[in-house]
């Protein structure tokens, strides 16, 4: 039979301390549903109840009390063993792997993340430049999958959905307008409404199968009519093309600053909005250099978001 999985005690051991899936799950600081797929999974692996649900609330089962005065035990021990090994990483120094998108790595990082290191000589960042968001949990699988797989300590990632099991902070959203080269001709130079846009001006895309990002279905669907002269596969090679004065494209905003050739010619676009995350798995927030990393680059990027 497999071991146990401490979480799911965990989670049993919040349910009966609070009597309640509300409680638990107010306690431990997740949803409620959470809690039940929690308890459900540990019954099932147990092959017993462990609580009866009653008006009252949960009240434990004999199978129920023998695991609570266990895990109870094992609670305890598993709180020494944290406050031992935190005890050893509350110093400011060691690795710290973080992961983020190339269009993020270029525009939003470079000077919070030179701040960081300036302010923490002692801790070593290594960036991941990766357009999809890193397993932070995969670091506890050992299969062969995840053993090939790049692992990180903390995530910033534009995204709508952030995974349940991450814990971290939104930082603030992003915009995206329509571009073109500055004084081309047969250009727009001001801003257009979208439709005339997407029928009148030529356009640099993404690459036709391109569908991870949420860029990627709005193009496909507002640009299907449109006079596509060059697709892309990421923002930098957009722009590289928008400067060449071949076409019109979107970008997000946060790129304007390091790109004054190119001027905005369309409102922000709604669909696009997005909002900046930055995330860790929670058995690494209580991590000094995690903790630090996250305060001081988060500050800084939300201030640099309210200026974009």
């Amino acid at each position: 039979m497999p071991s146990f999985d401490w979480d799911d005690l965990r989670h049993a051991v919040a349910i009966g301390a609070a009597g309640s899936l509300a409680g638990a799950a107010r306690s431990l600081g997740v949803n409620h549903t959470t809690v039940l797929r929690r308890l459900d999974a540990l019954e099932a692996h147990l092959g017993a109840r462990l609580f009866d649900r009653q008006r009252s609330g949960y009240q434990p089962t004999e199978a129920g009390l023998v695991l609570l005065e266990q895990a109870g035990h094992m609670a305890a021990r598993v709180d020494e063993i944290e406050r031992q090994v935190l005890g050893r990483d509350r110093e400011l120094t060691g690795p710290l792997r973080v992961t983020t998108a190339f269009v993020v790595m270029e525009h939003l990082l470079p000077q919070p993340l030179a701040d960081f290191s300036r302010a923490f000589p002692g801790i070593e960042v290594e960036v991941v430049e990766n357009a999809f968001l890193v397993d932070l949990a995969s670091r506890h699988n050992d299969t062969e999958q995840s053993q090939m797989r790049r692992e990180a300590d903390v995530a910033l990632r534009l995204s709508g959905h952030v995974a349940e099991h991450l814990v971290g902070r939104q930082l603030g959203m992003t915009q995206c307008r329509v571009y073109a080269l500055r004084g081309a001709p047969g250009l727009p130079q001001v801003p257009t409404p979208l439709a005339v846009l997407t029928r009148d001006a030529p356009w640099v895309a993404f690459e036709r199968g391109a569908s991870a990002r949420v860029y990627d279905g709005w193009m496909r669907q507002q640009l299907a009519q449109a006079d596509v002269r060059v697709r892309v596969d990421i923002f930098n090679a957009k722009a590289a093309m928008l400067r060449t004065g071949i076409g019109v494209g979107v970008l997000p905003t946060f790129m304007e600053d390091k790109h004054p050739e190119l001027v905005a010619v369309s409102d922000p676009i709604p669909e696009l909005a997005l909002p900046v995350w930055l995330v860790t798995h929670p058995d690494l927030r209580k991590t000094a250099r995690v903790r630090a990393f996250m305060q001081f680059v988060g500050d800084a990027l939300v201030k640099r978001l309210q200026a974009s």
